[in-house]
């Protein structure tokens, strides 16, 4: 068994001698940390997830189910993976639904109040466990009128703390990191609460000015008031379709903790849907980021982003609206990664059975087609229901592989169709040089799965998955991996923003979009992580936002590295 290593005592061991050119944030070679874990070694290259429960982690996402049947029991709850601390070790942060009465009065409350519906951080301990740190941190109070949905994470200030940002149906919150383990409510001050019903969203520079601005998806034009059951014989849940659609948000950051709402100036606003899960890249290749919304029962929406403050929505011209048989998606969760090495960024979009989740393979030429049949997804995932997903490098192997958390909506979906489930295990898919074939996921128990994020927790070098189902407490799906290589990149820009976020990574041969966003509601560790393989080495090119490019050569493999822009 391997011996838990107090993270001081091992940094102590290290001295000197871990630091790279790329000033070295935590070497892990030659030797291997659990930080807190113990598991056998297993001397194979396949991932070998183990569900663990977290000490310390006493969180349950209340979605409060009613015979009324409102929709927004059916959504929440994201998970974030960040290190607001700066100590080196991942925290998680959880977002609550809230109490939801048969008969709503005539003030709507959720009893947020209550600690029962917080939302929650935890804190990572040295030794692996976890401390709720909520209210210490400031952020128990999640307002008594927000339904809890998603949350983002992000430097929007550039000071080297990360900040959150999370959605609810009702207003949105944004709590500014203090740097001393506190947060507080900006909102007000930088004018971001939107308000409806919000769900994912995320941080990216939409301008290349090293400031973080800030998307977010809405689901549907909805109120308690407007809300109304479904089935006549068994009342259900009334399909997205019900109600109208709206349009989705773009606050531009002034730099001066503010931002300012450009939905309408830059073109979003031009564009309803039932958005729910974002993910962003440069899937042109002209240096700006572009947003892709997965869209609930309407085409998926890619915004080409014009490089002057404007985007054009280009989905069904791009071949990115549709599935590859030509039918409308019921869009959850989404990632804008490359998974076949080619360089260009391609997108994995999660939906309800009868379709496989789909897969739009990037062409080039601002083109994609619909690979969900060639890429696997076609019987791995027709009768399945998905809404977190992942595209990351689980066996460390060079390719990145699909891990996805999965549950149908309706509660009594079992009563309509015998075929579907309303809780079911993860899927696990392991890329076979662009083609997935699923795998152990470390736990056939079933749950009402909803948000899901991606981040090495323990620091051995093996990436790891935090999820939320609800009625439950969430999942954990420790990676203890095998022997192969890998390395971690921390970005620190200087003339673009400090997070990187827009950035493209390329190493040996991979390529990654630096962002913390994508899956569902949630938020992924922002660190870059690439399996290397059998390669001891690593090559590195990064082209920044600001367009300056950087090469590091002959980086040595097991190590986390941080890697600051360089000067034009």
């Amino acid at each position: 068994m391997a011996r838990r290593i107090p993270r001081r005592e091992f940094l102590a061991s290290l001295g000197a001698a871990g630091a790279t050119t790329a000033a070295s944030l935590l070497s892990l070679a030659p030797v291997r940390i659990l930080a807190g874990y113990s598991a056998a070694a297993k001397p194979k290259s396949d991932p070998i997830f183990q569900a663990k429960a977290l000490k310390g982690v006493d969180f349950v996402l209340r979605n409060s189910p009613t015979s009324r049947k409102y929709l927004i029991e059916t959504m929440p709850g994201g998970v974030a993976l960040l290190d607001y601390n700066n100590d080196g070790l991942l925290d998680i942060f959880f977002v609550n639904g809230g109490h939801v009465r048969d008969i709503v009065g005539a003030t709507m409350s959720f009893d947020r109040r209550n600690p029962a519906y917080w939302n929650r951080l935890y804190r990572q301990n040295p030794d692996g466990t976890f401390t709720d740190v909520t209210q210490q941190a400031g952020l128990a109070d999640a307002g008594n009128s927000n339904y809890g949905m998603g949350v983002a994470v992000g430097d929007y200030d550039n000071d080297g703390f990360p900040d959150i940002y999370v959605t609810n149906f009702g207003k949105n919150i944004l709590y500014h990191n203090n740097g001393d383990g506190t947060f507080t409510d900006v909102t007000a001050k930088a004018g971001v609460a939107a308000g409806g019903w919000s769900a994912s969203a995320g941080f990216f520079d939409c301008d290349n000015d090293g400031r973080l601005d800030l998307f977010v998806t809405r689901y549907l034009d909805w109120s308690m008031e407007k809300s109304k059951t479904c089935g006549s014989e068994r009342p259900t849940y009334c399909p997205p379709g019900e109600f109208p659609a709206i349009t989705n948000i773009l606050y531009h950051n002034r730099g001066d903790g503010t931002f300012e709402d450009v939905s309408v100036a830059s073109g979003i606003a031009a564009k309803k849907g039932h958005g729910l899960g974002v993910a962003f890249a440069d899937y042109d290749g002209d240096g700006f980021t572009d947003i892709f919304v997965a869209n609930d029962v309407t085409n998926q929406f890619l915004f080409h982003n014009n490089g002057n403050g404007t985007f054009t929505e280009c989905g069904l011209e791009s071949g990115a609206a549709l599935s590859e048989n030509g039918k409308m998606l019921s869009g959850m969760g989404v990632v804008f990664q490359d998974y076949d090495n080619d360089g260009l960024p391609d997108l994995l979009i999660t939906q309800l059975p009868h379709e496989p989740y789909v897969v739009f393979h990037n062409e080039g030429r601002g083109l994609f087609s619909a690979q969900e049949l060639t890429a696997g997804f076609g019987v791995l995932s027709g009768n399945s229901s998905g809404w977190g997903v992942g595209l990351e490098d689980f066996d460390n192997d060079g390719w990145k592989d699909a891990f996805i958390v999965q549950g149908h909506v309706f509660d009594n979906v079992e009563m309509y169709d015998g075929s579907l489930r309303y809780r079911e295990p993860p899927l696990l898919a392991l890329n076979h040089k662009g083609r997935f074939v699923k795998a152990d996921a470390g736990s056939d128990v079933p749950v009402a799965g909803r948000g899901a994020a991606f981040g090495d927790l323990n620091n051995d070098g093996w990436v790891d998955v935090i999820t939320t189902s609800l009625g439950e407490a969430p999942q954990c799906y420790l990676n203890y991996g095998g022997e192969l290589h890998w390395l971690t990149i921390t970005l620190r820009g200087k003339r673009s923003n400090r997070d990187g976020f827009g950035a493209r990574v390329q190493v040996n041969g991979q390529t990654r979009f630096a962002t913390a966003s994508g899956s569902y509601l949630s938020s992924n560790d922002k660190r870059l992580h690439f399996g290397l393989g059998s390669a001891e080495t690593a090559d590195i090119e990064i082209k920044w936002p600001s367009g300056i490019q950087q090469a590091l050569r002959g980086v040595k493999a097991n190590q986390f590295i941080v890697i600051e822009e360089s000067a034009p």
